[in-house]
């Protein structure tokens, strides 16, 4: 079973996600478009699950189904769509998972999302360090249940990303 921990900031994220970036276009090449360091990991100084997601554009979604195996040899598991519609979820490191990795064609509106709130917790420092309060209350509730650490944050992240998308430029 996986049990979710929030850790303090690592200045190693960055770096393993330029690590794994690297590993990721040798394994995929010309499909890629581009890749992003999203979630809490990319956010500098902030506490997080230490998990580096990873956003993949790629040109289009339906060849990425013939890189299974690629993938697998990089240490990803493919978990299909995983309850998002159009994209393809990739995790490794099984229960003491280290990456996740979700890939989207390009134009998809899931990537502004992701890019939006992870530029609204870098912009907004205060509205970050109380998300990160709120990671760490339900990993303390809720450690050894994914889907319920998921949706005790859900409110806060809706709110939030509805406030990123109406104005990426504000700070609050």
């Amino acid at each position: 079973m996986r049990s979710v921990v929030v850790v303090p900031y690592d200045k190693q994220w960055p770096e393993m996600f330029k690590a794994e970036s690297a590993l990721i276009k040798t394994f995929l090449g010309e499909i890629v478009k581009d890749i992003h360091h999203i979630g809490i990991t990319a956010v500098p100084g902030l506490a997080a699950k230490p998990v580096i997601d990873i956003l993949l554009e790629v040109y289009d979604i339906n060849p990425l189904d013939k890189y299974r195996s690629a993938m697998a040899r990089a240490g990803y598991v493919a978990r299909g769509e995983n309850g998002i519609a159009g994209r393809r979820y990739f995790i490794k490191g099984g229960d003491r998972r280290s990456h996740q990795l979700h890939a989207f064609a390009v134009g998809d509106t899931q990537i502004l999302r992701h890019l939006a709130f992870r530029d609204y917790l870098r912009k907004n420092s205060d509205i970050a360090e109380k998300y990160a309060g709120i990671k760490r209350a339900a990993a303390s509730l809720y450690n050894n249940d994914a889907h319920r650490y998921s949706a005790f944050k859900a409110d806060f992240i809706e709110h939030h990303l509805q406030l990123a998308l109406i104005d990426p430029q504000r700070q609050i």
